[in-house]
C-alpha cells in the first residue's frame, strides 16, 4: 500500500492550507458569534476548485477522487475552522455532488453540478425525523403519486444549512413498510428547490456549530416532478447509504483537522506557559501524555479514513472503514479540544483562546451524523458476526 502524497496532491494541499489560514481562527470566532454562514471561505474553496474536486470535468469539476477531497478538508479545517467546515462539504460535495453524480439524470447533472463547482448552487438534505432519528427506516414522510410527479408531506428535524441552500435532497417513503418486500424497500430520494411552495423551516437553538443553522423542516404536499427523482423509486436505500457513508468520510476529515488544530493550540500554550519556576508546563508528563494519546488516535483515524476514501474511489465496499474511522475521530477530536482547554486552564474556558469553540463544535459529532452506539452496533454485527441487538 502506497502512502506517498503525489506532487499534484502537494500542490492541492498547499492551496487548501493557504485558504484555511487566510480564513483562520479569528474569522471563525466572529462567524460563530454572529451565527453567520461562512460564505467568504466557501466561495474561496469553490474558486480554488476544491468544492468540485470529485465532479467530472465535463461539468466544471476536476475529476479527482474522495481521497483528494479528504486530504484537502483536513488542511482547511486545521487552518482555523475546526469541524464545522466539514459540514459544508457534507451539504454540497456529498448531499449535492455525490447524490447527483452517482444517481442523478444527465439533465440534472448538466443543470446543477456546474453550480456546485462555482458556488452558485448549494444543498441540504432532509432525512432525520422527530420519531425516526437513528432509525431512518421508521420515517413517516410520504411521497404520493400525482400527475407528473409526487406530493411529499411530513416533518424533518436537525436539518443543517437549510436557509443557505438552493436545493434540498428529501428522503421519503413512496411505499409503506407493510406493503414492501422488505423494510428497506420503498425509500426514494428527491432533489427539489428549497424555496418551493409547501416547504417551511424554523431554526433550533443549539450549543455549537453556530455558522450552520439546524432546522425543523415542514413539508406540506411539496410537489416534486419525475425529473427531480434521484436514483430509483422505492430503491433509494442503498443509494442513500452510499451518500451517508461518504458523509462519514468528510466528517472524519474535518475531525482529524480539528484535532490537529486543538493539539497545536495546546502545545503552543504549553511551551510558553510557566507556573512553577522556569520550566514550561509542557515539560510535565501529566500534560504531555494525554496530548500524545490523542495524536495517536487521530493518526489512526486519519489512515483508516483514507482507506475508506480509497475504497470508494476504487468501487470497493467502504462502510466498515468509514464508520470505524468516524468513531475514533469523533472521540479523539472532542478529547483533543477538551484536553487543550485543560492545558490552558482558565484561559481555555475563554473565547480568546479558541479551544472552547473547537470543543463545542466537535462534541456534536459523537452522536451525529451517526452515534457512537450505532457504529458499535454496525461493527458488532457486520464485522464481528454477532446477533443483531436492535
Amino acid at each position: 500500500m502506497n502512502f506517498d502524497i503525489t506532487e499534484e496532491q502537494k500542490m492541492m494541499l498547499e492551496t487548501a492550507r493557504q485558504i484555511g489560514e487566510r480564513y483562520g481562527l479569528d474569522y471563525w470566532r466572529k462567524k460563530d458569534a454572529a451565527k453567520e454562514f461562512p460564505h467568504e471561505i466557501w466561495q474561496a474553496i469553490c474558486d480554488a476548485g476544491i468544492a468540485g474536486m470529485m465532479i467530472p470535468e465535463e461539468y466544471g469539476g476536476l475529476g479527482l477522487g474522495l481521497v483528494d477531497l479528504a486530504l484537502c478538508i483536513e488542511e482547511l479545517c486545521k487552518g482555523g475552522a475546526g469541524s464545522t467546515l466539514s459540514q459544508v462539504f457534507m451539504l454540497n460535495p456529498v448531499f449535492g455532488g455525490v447524490a447527483i453524480a452517482l444517481y442523478g439524470s444527465d439533465e440534472m447533472k448538466r443543470d446543477l453540478l456546474p453550480g456546485l463547482c462555482d458556488g452558485s448552487c448549494t444543498f441540504s438534505m432532509a432525512l432525520t425525523e422527530p420519531d425516526a432519528g437513528t432509525n431512518s427506516l421508521a420515517m413517516t414522510t410520504r411521497a404520493e403519486r400525482v400527475e407528473g410527479g409526487w406530493r411529499i408531506s411530513g416533518q424533518k428535524i436537525w436539518i443543517t444549512g437549510v436557509a443557505a441552500s438552493r436545493k434540498m435532497l428529501i428522503v421519503a417513503r413512496t411505499t409503506q413498510p407493510q406493503d414492501g418486500v422488505k423494510k428497506t424497500h420503498g425509500i426514494s430520494l428527491f432533489m427539489v428547490d428549497t424555496a418551493r411552495e409547501g416547504i417551511g423551516h424554523t431554526d433550533i437553538d443549539k450549543l455549537g456549530t453556530h455558522t450552520l443553522p439546524s432546522s425543523v423542516v415542514y413539508l406540506d404536499r411539496v410537489f416534486a416532478s419525475d425529473a427531480e427523482v434521484i436514483g430509483t423509486i422505492d430503491g433509494g436505500w442503498p443509494q442513500l447509504l452510499d451518500i451517508l457513508n461518504c458523509e462519514r468520510i468528510v466528517t472524519t476529515s474535518g475531525l482529524v483537522g480539528t484535532g490537529a488544530l486543538a493539539l497545536r493550540l495546546a502545545v503552543d500554550y504549553a511551551r510558553e506557559r510557566k507556573v512553577f519556576g522556569s520550566r514550561p508546563i509542557g515539560s510535565y508528563q501529566g500534560l504531555q501524555f494525554p496530548l500524545a494519546q490523542r495524536w495517536a488516535e487521530l493518526e489512526a483515524a486519519r489512515l483508516l479514513n483514507l482507506k475508506a476514501a480509497s475504497n470508494f474511489d476504487r468501487g470497493l465496499p467502504f462502510g466498515s472503514e468509514s464508520n470505524a474511522a468516524k468513531l475514533i475521530a469523533s472521540q479523539a477530536a472532542s478529547g483533543a479540544a477538551e484536553q487543550a482547554m485543560q492545558v490552558m486552564g482558565g484561559m481555555g474556558y475563554s473565547r480568546e483562546t479558541h479551544a472552547e469553540r473547537l470543543w463545542r463544535d466537535a462534541r456534536l459529532f459523537r452522536f451525529a451524523p451517526v452515534s457512537e452506539e450505532m457504529i458499535l452496533n454496525y461493527i458488532s454485527t457486520v464485522n464481528l458476526g454477532l446477533p443483531r441487538s436492535y
